[in-house]
């Protein structure tokens, strides 16, 4: 167990630099100055050594007070933002501020009364921190930067306490999510391994449709739908779930749309990223939303796979891919809401607004003011922007972001924070949203309730094999691709 006696740093110090940060701290004892002898209840353990942990350094400013330092993303020191870590050997009634010092952003939801996340040994569901006990300014001791200050109280000694930035969801709870779902034997779910990732762990593919879609021959249409590209962004995972949910449930419904439409859907593309806690970046440091021009089969292996997938289906003359959603969260805006490409054709512009306003109306968490149309340079590496000029104009790329804290319901000023289950729901939203954009309202009164059945055999041979060389060798034009069938258009909805 490691062991380092804190002292405060002097005024005017470079204390505050991110140079002494190597990894996250483990089993970390922190000591008053002068201190000899074992550790007493009360002398602060600190570790962030576990899945998805993130606390790179602590320094004791005085009895009561610690600076937190982020550790850094790996590979690359840029991003700063998530922070997971527990605390023990506490003291009953022992009141502590913990300053979160290194925020590599400036803007923050901090500003408008997001708190951290805190759960205990004794009781293990996440809830936010009273916002009146969270402060988000700049610190003259920190060369002005911004730094996020929370009091807490700790009130049962036998507890070990966590603290994250946002509700975490691990690449293992991931994993086992998924396990539950393939033993229930679901003929209309397909699980699947697209590849993986650096470090070996799974990219997960997930098929959601009616096995007669399968069949050889069979004319798709297609919603590909993807998240955890920012392994931080933890809410995405939540929406995934809740898209999930709702697919395989016996709702009137989901069972509409697996009959009309094919789901294809990779909840995680940087597992490795997940894993070892970072915020932004994969094993490599690398932004991986930044490289879907041209990814690499063994610097970005995930998101190599998925290319190479969506390129394969848009080449399949009996294939319509119709929606790509890449699902992320925002740090400073609240509410859901997509970001859409901007197109030449106004028609096919307008027509890419369609969705969104449905959403709209089906989830009150979801802004359509806050969604908005861009083709910024910078976001040219992204996946909508890619897919975007890739795919021809019966095809719809969005990112759906969701807030990292709250929303605001219409004909209300008041932030409504969110939840595991609301996230959820608001994927279960998305997914209903289908049903009206495909106008296959009328459909849901005709299905009847039978036993859902039992896939007796293994899936079907993986439909799309990966191409061999690189995706970006595959022209960006519509070349001979057949229009899809029976697509109606829904524009003149509005």
């Amino acid at each position: 167990m490691a062991e380092r006696i804190q002292t405060a740093p002097e005024a005017g110090s470079d204390m505050g630099n991110d140079d002494a940060i190597g990894g996250n701290v483990s089993k970390y004892i922190v000591l008053p100055a002068g201190y000899c002898g074992l550790p007493k209840k009360g002398h602060l353990i600190f570790d962030a050594c576990f899945e998805s942990g993130n606390l790179g350094r602590v320094d004791q400013v005085s009895e009561f007070e610690y600076d937190l330092f982020i550790r850094p993303d790996t590979c690359n020191p840029r991003f700063r933002v998530w922070f997971n870590f527990t605390v023990e050997n506490v003291k009953e009634s022992q009141r502590v501020i913990f300053n979160i010092v290194n925020f590599s952003k400036t803007k923050s939801l901090y500003r408008d009364g997001m708190a951290p996340m805190v759960k205990s040994t004794s009781r293990p569901k996440w809830q936010r921190l009273p916002p009146k006990n969270v402060y988000y300014y700049r610190c003259p001791d920190h060369r002005k930067n911004y730094v996020m200050s929370f009091a807490f109280c700790f009130d049962r000694e036998e507890d070990t306490y966590q603290f994250a930035y946002c509700y975490p969801y691990t690449y293992t709870r991931f994993q086992h999510y998924l396990d539950s779902l393939q033993k229930r034997n679901m003929d209309y779910f397909f699980r699947e391994q697209l590849g993986q990732s650096v470090q070996q762990r799974k990219l997960d593919l997930l098929t959601i449709t009616s096995p007669d879609n399968l069949r050889k021959g069979a004319e798709q249409k297609v919603i590909f739908i993807t998240g955890r590209v920012h392994p931080g962004e933890t809410p995405s995972s939540f929406v995934c779930q809740g898209i999930i949910d709702f697919l395989i449930s016996q709702h009137p419904i989901a069972r509409v749309l697996r009959e009309h439409l094919v789901f294809k859907i990779a909840p995680m593309l940087n597992p490795d990223g997940v894993y070892l806690g970072n915020y932004r970046c994969s094993l490599m440091g690398f932004d991986l939303n930044r490289h879907w021009l041209d990814p690499s089969p063994w610097a970005h292996p995930t998101l190599h796979g998925v290319k190479q997938l969506i390129v394969q289906m848009y080449n399949d003359p009996k294939t319509s891919l119709e929606f790509y959603i890449d699902i992320h969260a925002h740090s400073t805006m609240m509410n859901g809401f997509m970001y859409g490409n901007i197109f030449e054709d106004e028609e096919r512009f307008q027509r890419q607004a369609i969705f969104p306003k449905l959403l709209c109306q089906n989830a009150e968490d979801f802004s359509y003011s806050s969604t908005s149309f861009n083709r910024d340079a910078v976001k040219a590496g992204t996946g909508r922007r890619f897919l975007g000029g890739l795919l021809d104009h019966t095809s719809y790329c969005y990112t759906l972001e969701v807030s990292f804290y709250s929303y605001i319901i219409g004909g209300t000023t008041a932030a409504v924070p969110y939840t595991e289950e609301a996230y959820m729901k608001l994927g279960q939203n998305v997914a209903r949203t289908f049903l009206d954009y495909y106008r296959l309202n009328s459909m849901v009164e005709k299905v009847t309730v039978p036993m859902p059945r039992l896939r007796k055999e293994n899936p079907p041979p993986y439909k799309y094999p990966l191409l061999r060389g690189p995706a970006s060798n595959y022209p960006n034009g519509k070349g001979n691709k057949k229009s899809p069938v029976n697509h109606k258009d829904p524009s003149n909805s509005f």
